[in-house]
């Protein structure tokens, strides 16, 4: 391999870390979580209850840990770990399995909420999550990114436009996530609300597309 092929390698595999960075938590507190309850419950032979708050503590421990010992100032990392201790706690008092399930809907609902208000306010927090997918980590995407977002008011439509397509599907999923937990058999539960989430991402996906390839196109005519 040549000098020029290396040097060419190693800033393609830096423009690859923002998507990873993006992708990660999406992993770690969707698929980890799932995997954890059904090793608990069917491996080990843990109880419905038991095997739910075990699967809790996965995403729970992973914010404490970016609060405390990455020293991240991330409100959404501090809703997830308030949110799931607390329900912990609850299940602990109540004993009612239905309510750990459904306290999860808290999450979509309070981060679709934040969502929504973000674009009332007119700075769009999906912009946030959507910049290195579409940005690369490329420095002149990024500085395309930001003379954008200052002076087009096409750029900043698509933006809130995006947010609220996301923030309303989140608030619906937390609606079918809450429905389902006292209404479905526990066993269905289990693993139905990974199903409204993965539905309500599909969805917002499709439907915020036309924005973000609007957005993507300005970005490269900018830059």
């Amino acid at each position: 391999m040549s000098e020029t092929t290396i040097t060419e390698a190693a800033p393609a595999a830096k423009r690859a870390n923002p998507l990873v960075g993006a992708l990660l938590p999406l992993v770690v507190d969707i698929a980890v979580p799932l995997a954890v309850y059904y090793l608990a419950h069917s491996a080990f032979g843990l109880s419905l209850l038991s095997a739910l708050i075990v699967s809790s503590v996965v995403p729970a421990a992973r914010t404490l840990y970016a609060l405390t010992r990455r020293r991240e100032a991330n409100a959404l990392a501090g809703l997830m770990l308030v949110v799931n201790v607390a329900g912990i706690v609850t299940t602990f008092l109540t004993g009612d399995p239905r309510l750990m399930i459904a306290k999860d809907g808290l999450v979509s609902s309070a981060i679709g909420a934040g969502i929504l208000f973000s674009a009332l306010r007119g700075k769009p927090l999906m912009a946030m999550g959507l910049r290195p997918f579409l940005t690369g980590g490329d420095t002149a995407r990024e500085a395309a990114w930001e003379r954008l977002s200052a002076s087009s008011d096409v750029f900043r439509r698509h933006a809130l436009r995006h947010s609220v397509i996301w923030g309303a599907a989140l608030l619906l999923e937390c609606a079918a996530r809450v429905v389902g937990a006292y209404t479905l058999p526990l066993t269905t539960m289990v693993w139905l609300p990974t199903v409204f989430l993965i539905g309500a991402i599909g969805v917002a996906s499709v439907l915020s597309g036309p924005s973000t390839e609007r957005m993507k196109k300005l970005l490269t005519e900018q830059a």
